[in-house]
């Protein structure tokens, strides 16, 4: 699905990505850790093309896309929640809804967005500027979703959200991949949020990869010297 080989990335003069390696599977949630401003949300930028790679290769379903434009990207399959979910505050949850499926040339039943989130069903005619910070997130995520990517990454899901909402969004992430198929990229900071869906994880620091595994074998002591602030 997506496969990342040696990328490096940065803005100006910086260099912020050093040559990161990292795959995801269909079906499979893969979460990126680390502690603040280690490379996180540049990786998510950079594979989505809002950043440009300076060195390595980002393939998804073995076709490289590591100069394809966000738009192209987004058309073949990528989906991208960033931080801060970027919705139309001023426009409605359904009109929300139906501006993410303009030029992504698919069919798509609103219904697909609110199934996974129903709680959206009764704020349809609500402008999303007055959602609550979970409400938001989770019409972030149906937008995304409504254009049926197969590789869906979410920077932060959980950032700022009440615990009754977040346990909503985990579980609609855990029915993303078990009943999609979906590939799930996931930053995250929350370690037992992560050790409940993701598959896998990878640790970094200083803008590289320093581990990475099965989220089962994640020790302590791994949590202790990469996480622990």
């Amino acid at each position: 699905m997506l496969q990342i080989e040696a990328l490096d990335a940065g803005y100006g003069g910086s260099q912020i990505l050093w040559s990161v390696n990292l795959s995801v599977t269909s079906g499979q949630v893969v979460c990126l850790m680390g502690r603040n401003g280690v490379g996180k949300t540049t990786l998510l930028k950079t594979i989505m093309g809002l950043l440009p790679a300076r060195g390595g290769r980002i393939a998804l379903d073995g076709v490289e896309v590591t100069r394809w434009s966000p738009d192209r990207r987004a058309r073949a399959g990528i989906g991208y929640v960033p931080q801060g979910r970027e919705i139309f505050p001023h426009l409605t949850v359904e009109e929300n809804l139906r501006m993410s499926l303009l030029g992504c040339g698919r069919a798509t039943n609103l219904d697909e967005a609110l199934t996974l989130f129903p709680t959206l069903k009764r704020f349809l005619a609500r402008k999303g500027g007055v959602l609550s910070g979970g409400e938001q997130q989770m019409l972030a995520i149906g937008r995304a979703l409504l254009t049926r990517p197969k590789l869906l990454m979410l920077d932060e899901p959980t950032e700022g959200i009440q615990p009754s909402i977040v346990l909503e969004i985990e579980e609609a992430i855990r029915r993303i991949r078990t009943e999609m198929g979906l590939a799930v990229l996931l930053v995250e900071q929350y370690l037992d949020f992560a050790e409940r869906l993701a598959d896998a994880y990878v640790i970094m620091a200083k803008g590289a990869v320093v581990a990475s595994g099965p989220t089962a074998q994640l020790r302590l002591e791994t949590v202790r010297h990469h996480l622990a602030v």
